[in-house]
């Protein structure tokens, strides 16, 4: 990923499109802090035009209160703050422009994106070997997360999103729930709820992430257990509270500190409208529709086979969650997000889908069935890898696709010009 990622970022100018739409909002909180001591971001304009987009210029900023503040939240930045503190000390050690959007700020992006990818491929490691699968299927399954879904396009393509940097910390939380059912250390508990905190601060929408529970711990009695013993020391679940609030209060501060308010809705008129969900087309639409273009999604859906007659509780948590998910998700104003590729608002979720899919390869006994499974799984890394290069290269548009584009462009590799 990082030879693919260095290729695809790195070299001339390509650099310079690392940051593009939402991802200069994610970023902007570190030279605002670190740099122009500003978190009214009056510097952008100086910036655009230092260093125009090679694509799309994009004013981040919303008002609020009479004042200027980031439309977006702070998490992906807390989370890439170790990379920029090594491109700030780097560019002014080669005494570059130490600016904040030089060339080895950017790149830091990228590289912090591709260590998250790596962190949340470990602890999905850590988790599916948890459930006692062989590492012939965990091979399988990482490969397939990494190159199969649109995973891989916001690593490599487009890191400065925050997907994967979500992706990182909803593995690492599913591996400390895990490790609460195994083992119940309250430790466990601490960390739990400081990375629920970052989750929460990094997408908001992602406190979702709390319906996935069940599925997770699998058992009713497990499940409740657990609940009880937790309530059952208020000492510990004080402590608990500052712990998962402490993220949450730094962008809090930050909207009082800039804004004059604890707290502000920055997203404006963009809201959600929960009588209006338009649930088959994030799934199935030609214009970025979740399992027509990452159909691997999809094909984690044979795990429900086992689970409806080895695991029932698990199997309806299951659908519990996807479907309240994908209700929410759905039902935001722009259901397509904007220019992407397929529906990138699951990308955080993956560790769930390859959770469910694990169970095939696991529970499963007709080795032929087992063996048919990761034909199709390879199939459908191919297919994705096809389509990310088309996205890639606009060949998929990123946001006016339908039905006589996408057919006409299947498989196609070169463009028209």
């Amino acid at each position: 990923m990082t030879v693919i990622s260095s290729n695809l970022n790195w070299g001339k100018d390509n650099w310079k499109g690392i940051l593009e739409s939402d991802a200069k909002g994610y970023y902007a909180y570190l030279p605002a802090v670190f740099i122009y001591q500003d978190l009214n971001f009056g510097f952008l304009e100086e910036i655009q035009e230092k260093y125009p987009a090679p694509h799309l210029d994009y004013d981040y900023r919303a008002g609020a209160n009479g004042a200027r503040i980031n439309k977006y939240y702070v998490g992906t930045a807390l989370l890439q703050l170790p990379f920029f503190a090594t491109a700030h000390w780097l560019t002014k050690l080669t005494g570059g422009d130490a600016d904040g959007y030089s060339k080895w700020y950017l790149i830091s992006v990228n590289i912090a994106a591709l260590f998250y990818l790596f962190i949340g491929l470990l602890y999905l490691r850590k988790t599916l070997s948890s459930f006692k699968l062989a590492e012939i299927w965990i091979a399988l399954l990482l490969f397939a997360t990494t190159f199969g879904t649109n995973l891989f396009v916001y690593s490599a393509v487009e890191p400065g999103m925050s997907h994967v940097f979500s992706f990182a910390l909803i593995s690492l939380w599913i591996y400390q729930l895990r490790m609460i059912q195994l083992q119940n250390n309250f430790r466990r508990w601490i960390a739990l709820a400081l990375i629920s905190g970052l989750i929460i601060v990094v997408r908001p929408v992602n406190v979702l992430v709390f319906l996935g529970l069940p599925f997770v711990i699998g058992d009713r009695n497990d499940f409740l257990q657990i609940v009880k013993g937790l309530f059952s020391k208020p000492q510990y679940f004080l402590l608990l509270i500052p712990a998962a609030a402490l993220f949450p209060f730094i962008q809090l501060s930050i909207y009082k500190f800039s804004a004059g308010s604890w707290w502000v809705y920055a997203y404006g008129q963009e809201t959600f409208n929960f009588a209006d969900p338009n649930f088959v087309k994030i799934l199935f639409s030609y214009k970025k529709g979740l399992f027509l273009y990452t159909p691997l999604y999809l094909l984690s859906f044979v795990g429900l086979i086992p689970l409806w007659s080895k695991d029932r509780f698990r199997f309806w948590s299951w659908w519990f969650f996807f479907l309240v998910i994908t209700y929410v998700f759905s039902s935001w104003w722009m259901w397509f997000y904007g220019g992407s590729f397929s529906s990138r608002v699951y990308v955080e979720y993956l560790p769930f889908f390859m959770l469910l899919f694990s169970f095939s390869f696991k529970f499963l006994k007709n080795r032929k069935l087992r063996m048919g499974l990761a034909f199709a799984a390879c199939l459908l890394i191919i297919l994705c890898q096809i389509q990310s290069y088309q996205y890639r290269y606009y060949i998929i548009h990123y946001s006016e696709m339908n039905q006589e584009k996408y057919w006409d462009n299947f498989l196609r590799l070169k463009t028209n010009d």
